[in-house]
């Protein structure tokens, strides 16, 4: 029987080189995989963003606390000790809801509750993959599944992608807008095993901004990138030596990583538009934040749909001349408003069939502007351009009612449900297309869930995803009450429904299957009475077809302690 030698801790968890522990050598028998896949290990000259920016608060301000990684609200894990994703309350559950998994990349504004990094979780709240971070502060934002075309050869693969980097959030960092990107964030592609396909990163000076990425159909990323502009803001009630955020669109070939398309917010919309004073700019080192952009779409030809918060206005934009066709919200709003139909401080602005645009209304909270206070809700206007009015659709409203000063989305899905992703306040939730109305958010409400302590995810969707990661399923034996418990787990593996447990005298005589359990969450605990000392655990299919094995472990006799057959040993 072959054996094979493999990286067992970090490479097992698909990090790209981040987040994991110490590498400690294991032996892999059968499983079925290459050599070259077994062993793949990520370009660390593709990585990006694996470290924070650095601090700009005032000597001695408290760092970004550290994360809680233990109790109630925080899952552990026995066969990966390393991982401690946040616990999710699964709130309602009725039938109806979409296919996929929910996909939110979970931080906090103060203490955050387990790591940051990606999450995917089921229907139970229980964890599918998680990628901690190494730090509390780096976050990843926009996490989804999109559509990847390889330019080259045409075809097309769904991949993961999320941005990734530090988020100006006080009192850490003070040299910039709130929830603006600080210098050297960029995006992530992987792949359905988990493998890094491609880092894109902003050009011409701009960060890259969590705001969006969006992969398109020509081989390219569409994406927000913004960077500080000196400039004299006393004609809007600032200071001389202050600055302006500025917002671009960009758009990257992913196989040349040319820059083939770009659009300025500072050179088409009028700064004297913004719905924040400039007067106040003492907290964000002087920068003032009048566009704040939160979302790109593209629509049918070449138009363009750009939401900016701060602007309250949604603008559809012709990408061949650069020109704004026509205005929604804001102070140069092109359209007549029906009841419930206006918005403020909105987020993700979307094109929706038969001239219906789609976002999530922020609508609070107490923030400079004037604006009145009204219940955040998913919103779908419809817009007459014969009579240029603006029409409430849909609304989806939640219970409790929210009120979110910040992010958030409205995801719709393949079988016309919504899901709502509510931003700066901790829940996600699914409901059937026709919505609600204010103070009825228990009506066509499907799903919902809600993210411990002060977690918050920027956005929150629920895509269908077929991950076979290229590393091992990991494996933890311990002596409990005279026999031995093996923990099985696979970070990311969406198709295994069992476990297989084999046990021997020695690493190669491992024929003997002691131990069957269907999965149980994420890792799953199968009971043997056989003394071993040598274990190992197949993941199985639906078919019960062996998809992949892990390392082989040996139990030394003293409870709680497992050592790999190379001698290293893994405690608890």
């Amino acid at each position: 029987m072959a054996v094979r030698k493999l990286w067992a801790r970090g490479a097992r968890r698909g990090m790209g080189g981040l987040g994991a522990g110490v590498l400690a050598v294991g032996f892999v028998v059968g499983g079925g995989v290459s050599p070259a896949a077994a062993n793949w290990q990520p370009d660390s000259s593709r990585l990006c963003a694996t470290e924070p920016a650095p601090p700009s608060g005032d000597v001695g301000t408290p760092s970004t606390p550290a994360p809680i990684t233990s109790g109630s609200d925080v899952w552990s894990f026995v066969s990966e000790p390393d991982l401690h994703p946040m616990r999710v309350t699964v709130t309602a559950r009725q039938p109806g809801t979409a296919p996929g998994h929910i996909f939110v990349g979970p931080y906090s504004l103060g203490q955050v509750v387990g790591q940051t990094g990606a999450l995917t979780v089921d229907n139970s709240g229980d964890p599918v993959w998680f990628r901690p971070l190494p730090s509390t502060a780096l976050q990843n934002a926009d996490v989804k599944v999109q559509t990847y075309r390889n330019s080259h050869t045409g075809k097309t693969q769904p991949v993961l992608t999320w941005w990734q980097g530090s988020i100006a959030i006080p009192p850490t960092y003070t040299n910039l807008p709130g929830g603006a990107p600080e210098p050297g964030g960029c995006y992530y592609i992987y792949d359905t095993n988990y493998r890094l396909v491609k880092t894109v990163s902003a050009r011409n000076g701009f960060n890259a901004d969590e705001h969006e990425f969006l992969l398109t159909s020509r081989g390219t990323a569409l994406f927000l990138a913004s960077k500080p502009v000196p400039m004299d803001l006393r004609p809007y009630g600032g200071s001389k030596d202050g600055a302006v955020l500025d917002s671009q669109v960009q758009e990257v070939d992913l196989a040349t990583g040319k820059l083939v398309f770009s659009w300025d917010m500072l050179e088409h919309v009028n700064l004297a538009d913004s719905e924040v004073s400039a007067a106040d700019t003492s907290s964000s080192g002087g920068v003032w934040d009048p566009y704040h952009v939160n979302s790109i779409d593209e629509g049918a030809g070449d138009q363009l749909l750009i939401s900016a918060r701060n602007m309250w206005a949604i603008y559809d934009v012709a990408r061949s001349t650069g020109a704004i066709n026509w205005q929604l919200g804001g102070r140069k709003n092109d359209f007549t408003f029906g009841p419930d139909a206006d918005f403020y401080w909105q987020h993700d602005a979307r094109f929706l069939p038969g001239n219906r645009i789609s976002m999530f209304d922020d609508g609070c909270c107490n923030q400079p502007g004037g604006a009145p206070e009204q219940q955040s809700h998913g919103l779908i206007i419809g817009l007459d351009f014969s009579n240029h009015s603006a029409t409430a659709v849909r609304t989806y409203y939640h219970a409790p009612p929210l009120y979110s000063a910040s992010q958030g989305n409205t995801q719709r899905l393949a079988n016309g449900n919504r899901f709502i992703g509510w931003g700066q306040s901790s829940y996600y939730s699914e409901y059937a297309a026709a919505g609600n109305a204010e103070n009825n958010g228990l009506r066509s409400l499907r799903y919902d869930a809600k993210m411990p302590g002060s977690n918050i995810s920027y956005r929150a969707f629920r895509n269908e995803w077929v991950g076979i990661p290229y590393y091992p399923p990991s494996v933890a034996v311990r002596a409990e009450g005279g026999h031995h418990v093996v923990y099985a787990s696979w970070n990311g593996s969406t198709e295994t429904r069992a476990w297989q447990v084999l046990a021997g005298p020695d690493a190669d005589s491992l024929s003997v299957v002691v131990g069957h359990a269907s999965r149980s969450g994420f890792e799953t605990a199968v009971a043997t009475n056989s003394p071993g000392p040598y274990f190992q655990v197949r993941a199985l299919d639906v078919t019960g077809k062996v998809l992949r094995s892990s390392k082989v472990v040996k139990i030394d006799g003293i409870d709680g302690i497992d050592i790999d057959i190379d001698g290293g040993i893994d405690i608890d």
